[in-house]
């Protein structure tokens, strides 16, 4: 399966760029002009005049990017990262899945989508072999974004896999079955280490982990680690832990501080220089059946959430060994995440 920028259109919107004390030119005719009538379209305005325009334009994959968003700890911000990376990469003109594999379906949930016990869903495809392409579904307002969602069929359907052929390879069979052309698939795995997130690894190629800027953030990420080594040395040698942000950060607290610079000096390249704060926009968004992008597009939740979207598409490109005319690899945070409770 690969992408195709044909049929997805070029991305000429270009990414935002550091805040500018300076917001009197008119960007909002910059925005597509489809799009403006839109919550996305709005959502995006919003966020292009707080943070101003570099001209630069978000790379695209040139095969998809399957990422695995796991982290076995819960509240650790991991649905959050996923529905608003997601969102981040979709509006700037990716086309994004979202891959619900938790019971809970809270992902589905955040991105407005039905989930109820009779819609068809990944649990379908998991246990009755559905093609995936039946249950994926558009996810409202959001251009080129769409969700394959969770039912409470789900939380059986670790039993079921036990007793079927290929149970650890089936999810990874029916992405590569789906036909229509994708930039990035991000698989939201449940809180937990089961067969549904090995079939997640054994799908994936990257492993994205937020951890929590507070106490006992690396609690028990070390058996996530060694199920992901398990995983590559006998299900999937491309898997690897591309990614790793830090959520919920305080700037205003020692212990946050303390926690980001030990998961800086433990995993190195890997922690995304962008963190997301904590911030009750974060929290208050899915409860409205939304982004915080779509939700508060201003805040600095949503601000951070592109800054970070943004340099996983830059790390892309340098990973690939890609080259960009006018693209600057390196990538450099351009504000700070340190506002709190925005």
């Amino acid at each position: 399966m690969r992408s195709d920028a044909n049929i997805a259109g070029p991305m000429t919107d270009p990414v935002p760029g550091p805040r500018s004390e300076s917001l009197g030119d008119d960007v909002s005719r910059e925005t597509p002009s489809p799009m403006d009538d839109t919550p996305i379209g709005r959502a995006a305005q919003l966020a292009v005049q707080t943070l101003g325009r570099s001209g630069e334009a978000l790379p695209r994959p040139e095969n998809t990017r399957v990422m695995v968003v796991a982290n076995q700890k819960g509240g650790v911000g991991k649905t959050t990262t996923t529905v608003n990376l997601a969102a981040s990469l979709a509006l700037h003109g990716a086309r994004v899945l979202v891959i619900d594999l938790d019971p809970q379906g809270n992902a589905s949930t955040a991105l407005g989508i039905d989930h109820h016990a009779e819609v068809p869903s990944i649990y379908d495809v998991l246990v009755e072999s559905k093609p995936l392409a039946d249950v994926v579904v558009p996810v409202p307002d959001v251009e080129g974004l769409f969700c394959a969602p969770a039912t409470i069929d789900l939380a059986g359907a670790e039993i079921e896999l036990v007793s079927l052929v290929a149970r650890e390879s089936r999810l990874d069979r029916a992405i590569k079955a789906y036909e229509q052309p994708l930039d990035y698939i991000l698989i939201d795995c449940p809180p937990s280490l089961g067969l549904l997130t090995v079939n997640a690894l054994v799908a994936g190629a990257e492993v994205l982990i937020p951890i929590q800027c507070e106490y006992y953030a690396l609690e028990g990420l070390g058996q996530l680690l060694r199920n992901v080594d398990l995983v590559r040395g006998h299900l999937n040698p491309k898997l690897h832990v591309s990614t790793i942000l830090l959520t919920m950060y305080d700037g205003r607290t020692r212990l946050a501080s303390q926690v980001a610079e030990e998961v800086r000096n433990h995993f190195g390249s890997e922690v995304l220089r962008t963190s997301i704060p904590r911030s009750v926009r974060i929290s208050e968004a899915p409860s409205y059946g939304q982004t915080v992008l779509t939700y508060d597009p201003g805040s600095s939740g949503s601000l951070s959430y592109l800054e970070a979207a943004r340099e996983i598409a830059l790390r892309g490109v340098a990973q690939a060994g890609i080259g960009s005319e006018g693209l600057t690899v390196n990538y450099e945070p351009q504000h700070s995440m340190s506002e709190g409770n925005q």
